[in-house]
């Protein structure tokens, strides 16, 4: 069973988590947000949800605390459970964010709060505040516009829904997603502070085993069609040899799974598509990796 997260912590001198007091199947005990920096000027990672006054009223109280004001407000990714208290946090605490700039990677079709003016991030690009240097790093996959942030005093990472603290992500595009991975390994950070869930102490275990997690599937697909090359797979052929013992109302769910495995597999050469239906491509060999 999962650590149970308090309301605020104080993480270290430089981090202070406010949890966004939105639980659910999702959002695990719910969004972890941070205020980070050591100065009156911070930055807040993530908003939680709206109509959350509960998280509102855990904010004001500890820049009241803290006699802080935020500079800044960064937004990991679209998702409603990071985005969506910024409405409330804006009218609510006022004064607080008077002269703070609201920050997110662009989407091609971005749903944002009414009444709310984003300024865009950019790959590589810093910001610094007293005690805290912050670099952004675009890690799509789990949503195209995901990003990171990396604070270089520490080597940790904000890792949004990148990498949570319990259980695996969810993504919308798998190959973006094996390569965003992939980019945090290159860091090699010390620490993940993950949008949801406990604090990760071993970073670089976490993040071999959310790649093996995902490769362990892939070869499973691979095995099947490199067996018979001949022939063709359409994703319920693929789950049937694929998935063993699976309860029916999970099917639907395996066959989505199923699918972005097989795009990453066409993106990377290695299968090819004939009519909705998928083969291995003869002309990539496969070569198992871990």
């Amino acid at each position: 069973m999962a650590a149970v997260i308090p309301a605020v912590t104080r993480i270290s001198s430089r981090i202070i988590r406010i949890l966004g007091c939105n639980p659910g199947p999702m959002t695990l005990q719910g969004t972890n947000t941070y205020i980070v920096g050591t100065g009156k000027r911070r930055i807040l990672i993530d908003t939680g949800d709206a109509d959350v006054p509960q998280y509102i009223n855990h904010l004001r109280s500890v820049l009241n605390y803290e006699e802080i004001d935020l500079a800044h407000i960064f937004i990991s990714h679209w998702h409603h459970d990071h985005i969506g208290g910024i409405p409330d946090i804006l009218e609510s605490l006022g004064e607080k964010t008077k002269y703070c700039q609201m920050w997110k990677f662009p989407r091609a079709q971005d749903e944002l709060p009414d009444n709310v003016t984003f300024e865009h991030l950019k790959d590589g690009q810093e910001f610094s505040v007293e005690g805290a240097t912050l670099r952004v790093i675009h890690t799509p996959g789990h949503t195209e516009d995901h990003v990171i942030f990396h604070l270089l005093e520490d080597n940790a990472v904000f890792s949004g829904d990148c990498i949570l603290g319990e259980g695996t992500a969810v993504f919308e595009d798998l190959y973006d997603y094996m390569n965003s991975l992939q980019d945090i390994a290159n860091i090699q950070p010390n620490t993940i502070y993950p949008g949801h869930g406990n604090v990760i102490s071993n970073p670089m275990e976490k993040i071999k085993f959310y790649i093996s997690h995902r490769m362990e599937r892939e070869h499973q697909i691979m095995d099947v069609l490199s067996n018979n090359r001949k022939q063709t797979f359409g994703e319920q052929d693929l789950v049937k040899l694929v998935y063993q013992d699976l309860p029916e109302k999970l099917i639907k769910a395996a066959e989505s799974n199923v699918n972005h495995h097989l795009v990453k597999l066409l993106k990377e050469e290695k299968v090819k598509k004939h009519n909705n239906l998928w083969q291995y491509n003869e002309t990539h060999p496969y070569i198992k990796t871990c």
